[in-house]
């Protein structure tokens, strides 16, 4: 081996030890909009030498109905816990065994070994939260704690109620407003549901996402709405409130996943590695405004998250939320079929 080879060779193991040897190039994430940190993001392509692009969409739907079609282009997205096990069956994502990365000893017990990736084989939590009651109390100064804010909505606040038109979410409040359970296939309550939510309708000015900008505008007095938006809201305009709704309401998390059609599957890993470090998992709740499942991270947080209503629920709430799941196909197809006569 001559001194060129034996420099070259060199060279090559030094890059390998830096982790520099693959980590260079790109990184394209499918994320919720507004949901990503650009300082985090900036970290990243710092550290690893890889220029991060990142497309968004505005529901679970959108998300799985690109990523079906194929040819996106994307390496990563962050679909919610109820649609997970639907891009596993469907093969749309790799198992990168995320649970066995150096960072995976973060992740807080509770969210280490979740039914809908048991053992953590395809996706690392993003943010985690609930999903309730949004009042701007100089529109209406009445008791707020209940899903009737929206299904059997007050005077004050007709023509004036935004509801957050993804489906699981709605259909989960009106079951329970109604008394029924998570993912009932009685037809029975499924006749109040039908009939509760085409009654409300007409009491609703819009079905957007768009809330953080309309509530703290004035545009909406209520809404719908995840637990991170209220925040940002509430920090906009003070006289926001959520509220966690006393029939019972829905917890959720986001997970990254690689895709199945990645091209830059190693820069995916160390991306779900890099964001399981207490620190960086600080620095997107920052910017969210949602509650991570890294443990660690509260010494990094944000001091108006730490006691933040929106964050850290109530003790006479806690007994109410519910992780959300995704129902039985064929009871998806009944809830279904009232989403789309709620549409027309």
């Amino acid at each position: 081996m001559n001194w060129k080879t034996t420099a070259t060779a060199m060279g090559l193991a030094l890059l390998a030890s830096t982790g520099l040897a693959r980590a260079e190039g790109v990184l394209n994430i499918y994320n919720w909009g507004n949901y990503t940190s650009p300082d985090v993001i900036k970290k990243f392509e710092a550290k690893y030498n890889i220029k991060v692009t990142i497309t968004d969409y505005d529901s679970n739907d959108t998300a799985l109905a690109k990523v079906r079609q194929g040819g996106t282009g994307f390496d990563i997205a962050v679909p919610s816990q109820t649609y997970v096990p639907i891009w596993i069956k469907e093969g749309l994502v790799q198992e990168t065994d995320p649970g066995k990365m150096e960072n995976a000893k973060n992740i807080a017990p509770e969210w280490a070994n979740p039914d809908f990736d048991p053992g953590r084989k395809y996706t690392v939590p993003w943010a985690w939260g609930t999903i309730g009651v949004v009042v701007n109390t100089d529109a209406y100064k009445g008791p707020a704690n209940t899903w009737g804010i929206i299904f059997n909505t007050p005077d004050e606040l007709k023509g004036k109620v935004n509801v957050v038109p993804e489906m699981g979410d709605v259909m989960f409040a009106a079951i329970k407003y109604v008394g029924g359970q998570q993912c009932t296939d009685d037809k029975a309550v499924l006749k109040k549901v039908r009939d509760l939510l085409v009654a409300a309708k007409p009491n609703w000015i819009a079905m957007e996402y768009n809330t953080i900008e309309k509530m703290g505008a004035g545009d909406f007095k209520a809404t719908s709405d995840w637990n991170g938006s209220a925040l940002r809201q509430r920090l906009a305009n003070p006289a926001i409130h959520f509220n966690y709704p006393k029939e019972g309401y829905g917890l959720w998390s986001d997970n990254v996943v690689v895709l199945k059609e990645a091209k830059n599957v190693e820069n995916a890993k160390l991306f779900q590695n890099f964001i399981m470090d207490p620190e960086n998992a600080a620095g997107l709740s920052a910017f969210h405004r949602y509650a991570n499942a890294i443990t660690g991270s509260d010494k990094y947080m944000p001091a108006d998250m730490k006691d933040a209503p929106e964050v850290v629920i109530p003790a006479d709430a806690k007994p109410l939320g519910e992780l959300q799941q995704m129902c039985a196909p064929e009871t998806q197809e009944l809830y279904t079929k009232i989403w789309t006569e709620l549409q027309k």
